[in-house]
């Protein structure tokens, strides 16, 4: 959680009149547009303080550098996730080194592939907050958990070289690439177009997310985060970002260099080792995972 060392976390959270963006400082959820009251920001949404967010985060950190007074205890909000609702994700595959050992045996670390590789996964459709319980769709049978860091970006970027990417993000956040890996192949087609993305990948509640944005400011060294994942409380990942193949500045190059990426995009930059396929465990009702990523707080969902 974040506390006064830390400076503050973004979270979106159901108001009177819906969805809000509000600012997790000190234990404490404040409404972002009472902190920015004096400033000409929008502050209706977290993806409108992106659409700004050098001048957003500037304006926040002076608001809450001491944290002010009142708010309400986060236990005591309705959290949601905290982008509604980036344009895109994209998700890198095969991008943690231990994690292409477990699947693939072993890798010559000296030899890894020129450019990082992708797929999307819908947004709206699939995102759901840290909390949420997730139906298992009746035609899964193998549903997969996957540890992600969210990288969430801050500002347009069109061919943007690894050496400057960190200046367009504005932070991170987990994500959990949730796969059904009986889906994954389809024996009706040719084997240049067996793969299915869209019935491994998306589906209604496919991408848990949260439990909030923690801005670019507050984590020393992303390619040195802590990366851990529960089931039912028996740990079954543990990583550490150093282990991504491609690294996250990488990662925007290549994506900028195919298209603009634009505020509020999410990269989810890979999943290490630990996920269930290679043992032939998958998640099952009753069931509950639970994320942890250093700097990034806990993702946890249950699963129905």
């Amino acid at each position: 959680m974040s506390g006064p060392g830390d400076g503050y976390r973004l979270v979106s959270y159901r108001g009177q009149d819906g969805p809000q963006a509000g600012v997790l400082v000190d234990g404490r959820v404040l409404a972002a547009a009472e902190l920015l009251a004096d400033t000409d920001l929008d502050a209706s949404s977290v993806m409108a303080l992106l659409g700004r967010w050098p001048e957003a985060h500037a304006a926040l950190a002076a608001a809450t550098a001491p944290p002010p007074p009142g708010g309400t205890p986060l236990a005591a909000v309705e959290r949601l996730a905290p982008i509604l609702y980036p344009r895109a994700i994209y998700c890198a595959g095969a991008n943690y080194w231990d994690h292409l050992e477990e699947m693939d045996g072993a890798v010559d670390r000296d030899e890894r592939a020129a450019e990082p590789w992708f797929f999307l996964k819908t947004s709206e459709h699939s995102i759901v907050a840290d909390g949420a319980t997730v139906a298992i769709p009746p035609k899964i049978t193998q549903l997969d958990w996957e540890a992600e860091l969210g990288v969430v970006i801050g500002a347009p970027a069109r061919e943007v070289p690894a050496a400057a990417a960190a200046g367009v993000i504005a932070g991170y956040t987990i994500v959990n690439d949730l796969s059904a890996r009986d889906l994954m192949k389809r024996e009706d087609r040719p084997p240049a177009m067996a793969y299915d993305w869209i019935g491994q990948k998306c589906f209604d509640g496919a991408a848990p997310m949260g439990p909030w944005l923690t801005p670019a400011a507050y984590v020393d060294d992303v390619h040195d985060l802590d990366v851990r994942l529960w089931v039912n409380d028996v740990i079954k990942q543990e990583s550490n970002t150093g282990e991504l193949i491609h690294d996250v500045y990488e990662q925007i190059e290549w994506l900028s260099g195919r298209l603009t990426l634009l505020p509020g995009d999410v990269i989810a930059t890979g999943s290490p080792a630990g996920v269930g396929m290679p043992r032939g465990e998958f998640l099952a009702p009753g069931d509950v995972t639970r994320i942890e990523i250093e700097s990034c707080g806990t993702l946890t969902t249950s699963y129905a």
